[in-house]
């Protein structure tokens, strides 16, 4: 029930407006499901290049979409620009945005702000002057080095002002999401607040969507297209190719089994959707382990070819070196497939060890060459059995339908 709640959601990007990355796509998920339980919402984001029809613009029937500009230097973005941008016109586009939604709630149009990071900035500096409560998701904090530990020294001179702005609108947020409970003494331990300030409200997949994207005439067809019989093992890993997604370390492992005819034989693949910085080297490196004939890369794949290789594979292997929410995998048990993983970020929270998947440290090929071919060991029937177990995973606690009754949960906390 909506109580008659009416949400401002503050967010610098949203899908389909800027693309189509993780929070863009999350705060579209949020904001439909939000509406599908009527609630009133006002989502206040930055300009497309294109400002939209609002009637052609697919968030729901109770959205009112507010655009707020981003100004930035030319060619924002591009490679070695995107730490100056966030820095810089992000920091700005928060004041900016967060002051429209202070107006909004001094005119009593709004009970609760709902921001993403540091879009909220402007509400922040002014939230002790009105009364409706705000609730901030600091996102994966990256800018405190927490995603990418390896470069966090060197990025952190550069992150200083966007740093500044996200502890900003912690400290004069009500309650802060951390995403998954594993990340919770990461959310306390970067932005020094109060345990009592934190909820853990996960991430969430759009099952509906998924399940009619899927069809098994696809997965045939992209088995066939790979030469790929019905029995043939498929491993699939999905992500953007850069170092900290751990796609080398995969690579080791297979190599490993490879060489010792373990738990790999026949007519295998494996499947790594996605593109990314270290594309180039990660082929010359999969030549040099003369396993190209067994790695298929076709890059950033459309939903259906994504959705038909999730319903083709046999084993989803996620190698992370460092991670978040990780929404591919999560996507990976909602197609059943059982899960590989490292043990970082929030994946203890999705892969349960021997229930729906293995868990192993990052960084350790070994640890993973064993947990692959054990899994790969499994009878059918047991794999078949750890995807049931994970889908059901995740209808129980990953779903947007669960994951929105936990956000109203604290929004009427709040207001209560």
């Amino acid at each position: 029930m909506s109580d008659g709640l009416r949400v401002a959601v503050v967010a610098r990007a949203v899908y389909p407006l800027h693309g189509y990355g993780g929070l863009e796509r999350h705060v579209y998920d949020l904001v439909r499901h939000l509406d599908a339980a009527a609630i009133d919402v006002t989502l206040i984001t930055r300009r497309p290049s294109a400002q939209p029809d609002h009637e052609q613009v697919p968030f729901g029937s109770r959205v009112n979409l507010i655009t707020i500009p981003y100004r930035t230097f030319p060619f924002a973005g591009r490679k070695g620009t995107t730490i100056l941008d966030r820095s810089t016109a992000y920091p700005l586009f928060g004041e900016r945005a967060g002051r429209a939604a202070w107006e909004l709630v001094k005119q009593g149009r709004i009970d609760i702000v709902h921001g993403l990071g540091a879009s909220v900035l402007g509400y922040a500096r002014r939230r002790a002057r009105v009364a409706a409560p705000l609730v901030m998701n600091p996102q994966g904090l990256e800018e405190f080095g927490a995603t990418d530990p390896a470069r966090a020294r060197a990025k952190r001179a550069a992150y200083l002002p966007l740093r500044r702005a996200v502890l900003t609108c912690a400290r004069a947020a009500d309650r802060v999401i951390a995403t998954d409970r594993a990340l919770e003494p990461t959310v306390l331990h970067h932005l020094r607040i109060p345990a009592e300030k934190v909820r853990v409200v996960p991430n969430a997949i759009d099952l509906d969507t998924i399940d009619a994207a899927t069809h098994p005439e696809d997965a045939a067809r992209v088995r066939h297209g790979a030469r790929l019989g019905r029995d043939d093992v498929v491993l699939l890993s999905v992500g953007r190719i850069e170092a900290n997604k751990g796609f080398r370390t995969l690579l080791d492992a297979l190599s490993a089994l490879d060489a010792h005819g373990s738990a790999l034989t026949g007519n295998w693949k494996w499947v790594l959707v996605g593109d990314g910085p270290q594309r180039r080297s990660l082929e010359s490196a999969i030549t040099q382990a003369r396993l190209a004939e067994h790695v298929l890369m076709p890059g950033r794949l459309p939903d259906a070819d994504l959705h038909a290789w999730y319903a083709a594979a046999t084993l989803f292997v996620h190698p992370t070196l460092y991670e978040g929410s990780s929404l591919v995998t999560l996507e990976a048990m909602a197609h059943r497939l059982p899960v590989v993983a490292s043990n970082a970020g929030g994946l203890p929270d999705k892969v349960k060890q021997g229930i729906n998947g293995w868990l192993v440290e990052p960084g350790q090929p070994d640890a993973l060459a064993a947990a692959v071919s054990g899994a790969l060991g499994q009878p059918r029937e047991r794999l078949r059995a750890m995807g049931e177990a994970g889908r059901r995973i995740v209808e129980q606690e990953f779903a947007w339908p669960a994951v929105t009754r936990q956000l109203l949960d604290v929004y009427r906390e709040l207001i209560r």
